[in-house]
């Protein structure tokens, strides 16, 4: 059980990182990382500001003890002055006082100084990391577009190639059934003219006749082409046919002929 539970889990696992691989575009993806490195830079930025106001703030404060103390060092002198020595070492303790706090505010003046070169300079080389981003950004963005579209014309040529592949296929049948359908009607013709298959319209002939009709279509091509022999020769050649032997029917018709030319010379 606890082996289909893993499998499952995995299964499940490989779905859902096909299905985000689907649903993830390299481009919005580049726009929100760099979305987040502009709000870090904002939080470096806002922190030099807020280094650089407590930087100010001390500055304040330095100047007016350093105001101060140099008020109680005149007020020391006006008293030693005057003979009271008791005021200008009172006006002097004061002084003193001051001058430990300056000191204190002077050293944390420097470290915050310190600490705000450091931030000015992380946020220079942040921003110098942002804008090279950016621009990567874009370009990769440009490249993604571009191949994109290449993609789809080329799937777009795909299936025209796949319906034109079609297309030849339909036509390469249409022309096997066309030539199918002219040696059909060849081969029906065939038949109908040597009298194998029946035919319709009435002037069927018994094979009989169809030989009798072929052979007399050969006798008259004959008796024309010794008629015209006769009108060339002169009469000569009917002549040689007669003296051939056993006369035929084709030696009759030559004779027929030969007389019939007879009659229309004389």
């Amino acid at each position: 059980m606890s082996g289909v539970m893993k499998r499952m889990g995995m299964l499940f696992r490989a779905k859902a990182n096909k299905a985000l691989d689907r649903a993830e575009d390299p481009r919005e993806t580049l726009d929100y990382s760099y979305q987040k490195q502009l709000e870090l830079l904002q939080k470096v930025r806002r922190g030099v500001a807020d280094v650089a106001t407590s930087r100010k703030r001390l500055e304040l404060q330095l100047n007016q003890l350093q105001s101060q103390s140099s008020k109680l060092e005149d007020q020391g002198r006006k008293a030693l002055a005057l003979g009271r020595e008791d005021l200008a070492r009172e006006a002097l303790s004061r002084r003193a006082a001051l001058q430990q706090q300056v000191t204190d505010l002077e050293t944390q003046h420097q470290t915050l100084q310190g600490e705000e070169e450091k931030l000015t300079l992380a946020a220079q080389r942040l921003q110098a990391k942002v804008d090279a981003f950016r621009t990567k950004k874009e370009t990769i963005k440009a490249t993604y577009t571009a191949a994109q579209a290449q993609t789809r014309i080329a799937e777009s040529f795909s299936g025209i190639s796949e319906e034109m592949s079609d297309v030849g296929v339909a036509i390469q049948r249409a022309e096997d059934k066309t030539a199918q359908l002219q040696a059909r009607a060849g081969a029906i013709d065939e038949l109908l003219a040597s009298g194998a298959l029946d035919d319709q319209s009435g002037l069927q002939k018994d094979d009989i006749q169809a030989e009798l009709d072929r052979l007399s279509g050969g006798t008259d091509v004959e008796l024309e082409l010794q008629r015209m022999k006769a009108e060339l020769a002169g009469g000569t050649a009917p002549q040689q046919a007669l003296e051939g032997g056993t006369e035929t029917p084709q030696d009759q018709a030559q004779q027929q002929s030969q007389s019939q030319t007879r009659f229309d010379k004389s």
